[in-house]
């Protein structure tokens, strides 16, 4: 169109997404049937519109850029800006709703047991900004005013997607590399539950990594003057392995439990929580980059180019590696012996030895397998250097 390829789509895809955030969390009054049905299609919508706004939105990185500093940078500053967007609903959601619903109580001098109505109105603050964000964004980024190929029709897309070995080497990484830390994520709970002891210390850490993470996507550009994208690559992973093994190391020495002075030894494992989450940052930013170089690779293959297809491809593998995640956790909580209340009380069972240090194995020594397994293949999988993107570059111009 004449306001571009994406930014349509972001500008539709943002306002559609706020208005269904906001009716997601504003539900009439209605009985559970009518209210489990309201629910299941009211959030269906709430994917297919932020999938609207969030693969165009990803895709203009390539087209905007070239390969190099520029793209890096570029890539470095909008994943750090997603965590922390991410984080602060994070952080503030469970103080804000129930200081407006207090408030709101108060006022109306109504007796009930949920926040239903701190969530309204802190879900339309957060679908306001929102809208606010990418009305900026859509008004102030161009695109670039050459014209590409683009691919006609859904089996030719797909078609350009297969013969693209690199863009297929880097969704498998992200597949292999997403899926290690996932696992660990679902399981961190139970471990600091029943473990350690201490639901607090869960968020308080889970708080940390994601403060790490951040901080990592934010060094990023420093890492690359020092490496190339392969040996970053290795570095990051070699990070996350690291610490894998020191966060084993301190649950099977059973330093968890201890206690020194009346302070919990536990606080010890912000050494590796700070590896594993750090050389996740990097392979976040690092992985984007390499996704987005493999779309000059397509067009200069196949003669195609196919941004969105390609980084709908990321978005699709994200979320397969959360559901296997999720479903491996599951499985391992079995498997380990774990025992829960089913009555929902807050009751923590005192778990035996071995379930323990199975749970511990499962959170680090699985994801250690598959970091392994993604490190190998990317080596071999992954022929983007940085001399080879200039030649592509160069035949492209």
């Amino acid at each position: 169109t004449r306001w571009g390829r994406f930014r349509p789509w972001i500008f539709s895809g943002t306002l559609l997404n706020a208005l269904v955030l906001y009716a997601l969390f504003a539900a009439p009054v209605l009985d559970e049937a009518a209210l489990m049905v309201y629910f299941s299609v009211v959030y269906i919508l709430w994917g297919v519109t932020y999938t609207m706004m969030d693969i165009p939105y990803w895709s203009m990185i390539p087209a905007i850029t070239e390969p190099g500093k520029e793209r890096e940078n570029l890539s470095a500053l909008a994943r750090s800006c997603a965590g922390v967007g991410s984080a602060i609903p994070t952080v503030l959601t469970m103080i804000v709703v129930p200081a407006i619903s207090g408030a709101a109580l108060a006022a109306d001098k109504l007796k009930i047991t949920d926040y239903r109505i701190g969530f309204k109105w802190w879900a339309l603050l957060v679908a306001v900004v929102f809208a606010i964000s990418e009305a900026i964004c859509v008004a102030n980024v161009k695109e670039k005013g050459d014209t590409v190929v683009e691919s006609h029709g859904i089996g030719e897309m797909f078609h350009s997607l297969v013969t693209n070995d690199q863009a297929l080497a880097v969704v498998i990484t992200i597949v292999l590399v997403n899926s290690a830390l996932y696992i660990t994520s679902n399981l961190l709970i139970y471990f600091f539950t029943y473990d350690i002891g201490s639901e607090s210390g869960y968020a308080l850490f889970s708080a940390f990594g994601g403060g790490a993470q951040i901080l990592a996507m934010m060094l990023f550009p420093l890492f690359r003057k020092k490496m190339s994208k392969r040996k970053l690559f290795v570095h990051s992973v070699v990070y996350e392995i690291v610490g894998y093994v020191m966060l084993l190391a301190c649950s099977l020495a059973g330093v968890t439990r201890m206690t020194v002075g009346g302070v919990p030894c536990w606080y010890v494992l912000f050494i590796p929580g700070l590896l594993v989450f750090a050389g996740s940052g990097l392979l976040n930013v690092l992985i984007t980059v390499c996704l987005a170089d493999s779309i000059d690779y397509g067009e200069y293959k196949n003669g195609q180019r196919d941004e969105s297809v390609i980084c709908s491809m990321q978005t699709f593998v994200v979320k397969l590696a959360s559901g296997v995640a999720v479903f491996f956790a599951g499985l391992a909580i079995k498997w380990v012996g774990l025992i829960q209340l089913a009555d929902g009380t807050s009751e923590v069972i005192e778990q035996s030895t071995g379930t323990l240090m199975g749970l511990s194995m499962m959170m680090t020594v699985v994801p250690i397998v598959l970091l392994i397994i993604g490190l190998v293949f990317f080596i071999r999988k992954y022929k983007l250097t940085e001399e080879r993107m200039q030649e592509i570059m160069t035949k492209l111009r």
